[in-house]
Parts: C-alpha cells; structure tokens; sequence
C-alpha cells in the first residue's frame, strides 16, 4: 500500500478539477525548473515537487520517454527536446494583441472605464492596445499615441521599474521608490489636471518591466476601489508576454 505523505505535494495543493493527479505531479515537475536551473537532481526535483523520490521516478519515466526530460550522464535531469519543438510552434502563433486585449476588456467592464496597455519607447511611451471606456465623457488616448515617461501613471511605472530610470539621480526618486514599494501608482492631474490613472506592472518571466496596465478617468469620476481589478488584469499578464 503506498504511504499517506506527511506534507501536501505542490501539484496535490493546486490540482486541476476534474483533472488526473498523474498529470498533475508531472507538470510539477516541469514547472520547477527555473530560468537559473541548467540541470536539476532527483532530490532537488523531490524538494521543490514535496514529492517521494520513488515517485519522481516513476515520473521521470514517462516524460523522458515522451522526450520532455533528459537524462545526463552525471544522473541530473533537464528540459528535453519536445519543449524546444512545441516552443518554436507556440512562438510563431503567439500573439500579444490576443493576450492583452481580453484583459483589458474584461478591465473596462470590471470598472466602467478606459484602459490601456504601455510600453517603452526609447524616451517616450508607447499607448500599444487600448479600450475605451462605454462613458461619452473620457480622455481619447488612442492606440499609437506617444506619451511622457515622466508624468503620468503609465509613465511613472515604466520609469519605476526600469533597472536604470527608476535609481537614477533624479528629484523624483523618492516617488519611484515608493511605487516599487508600493507596487502600483495612482494619481490624479499627474499628466493633465481633469484626468485620473492608475497603474501597475506587468512583469516577464525574467522579472523586468514588460508594461504598465493602465485604467483612466476623468478626475470627478476617480475610485480607488478602481485599484484592485487593474493590479488584478496585471497579475494576469505577468509572464504572459515576453
């Protein structure tokens, strides 16, 4: 009879509903390797799963039969071929348009106003997608305008978070430090004095500042009860659009 674990396994702690507890434990193991893992061990991979080593075995069997593991000849194991072959397949149907823009409707029905999605270009942000809010009276940002870095909450993340803008000298550095901490900003009259924005990170695997989310309004319609579904929608796309 297989022994009862002491502590839940990762995959047992987060099991897909009405899924198979097999597949499960095997995605788990995928899932603990991390971008500064070359090679993982067995008791690495039975530490970070809080699985049985018999059953990491077990396991490992099958996903490098099915070419997702490999093997090396020291007794560690790595990421196979078949994560290479679906990558390339899944890098050339990606499309960015069709991650963010769901969000940032689901965003605007969420709050009644608009949002948007920005990145950095060079001194400047870029307004990349934007869905305007059902309000006759709002601000008319479109997709493709260029704003400031260095005012409004778009800008002030983009700047917050980026390793070199957001610690460099500047009479703005106590703000930025705040948001870091902070995790998001929100302000009103920041860029232009009838407009209120909030905005939050979005992240990349890695951890570098990918964009800002950001959710706009004018002034006197302001709530910051606003701020929960727009760190939500960011939430989502972290690690969802390198």
């Amino acid at each position: 009879m297989p022994r009862k674990a002491a502590t839940q396994s990762v995959a047992d702690g987060d099991a897909a509903e009405g899924g198979v507890a097999a597949v499960d434990r095997a995605m788990s193991l995928m899932a603990v390797f991390t971008p500064a893992d070359g090679t993982l061990s067995l008791g690495e991979l039975a530490e970070r799963t809080r699985l049985y080593k018999s059953t990491v075995l077990r396991l490992l069997a099958s996903l490098e039969h099915a070419q997702w593991i490999r093997r090396l000849d020291d007794g560690r194991y790595a990421l196979g071929a078949e994560v290479a072959r679906l990558h390339s397949i899944y890098s050339a149907s990606f499309s960015l348009e069709q991650v963010v823009m769901p969000v940032l409707r689901d965003l605007v029905a969420a709050t009644g106003e608009s949002a948007a999605y920005h990145v950095r270009q060079g001194d400047a942000r870029l307004c990349l997608y934007r869905v305007d809010s059902p309000h006759p009276v709002r601000d008319h940002i479109r997709a493709g305008d260029l704003l400031p870095l260095e005012r409004g909450s778009g800008g002030r993340i983009l700047t917050a978070f980026d390793a070199i803008l957001g610690h460099a000298p500047g009479p703005d550095q106590a703000l930025y430090a705040r948001i870091r901490k902070d995790g998001y900003f929100a302000a009103t009259g920041d860029r232009l004095s009838e407009v209120a924005g909030i905005s939050a990170p979005v992240f990349l695997l890695s951890g570098d500042i990918a964009a800002a989310v950001t959710l706009t309004a004018p002034a006197h319609r302001y709530n910051a009860d606003h701020l929960a579904p727009v760190l939500q929608a960011a939430r989502r796309l972290t690690g969802h659009v390198g």
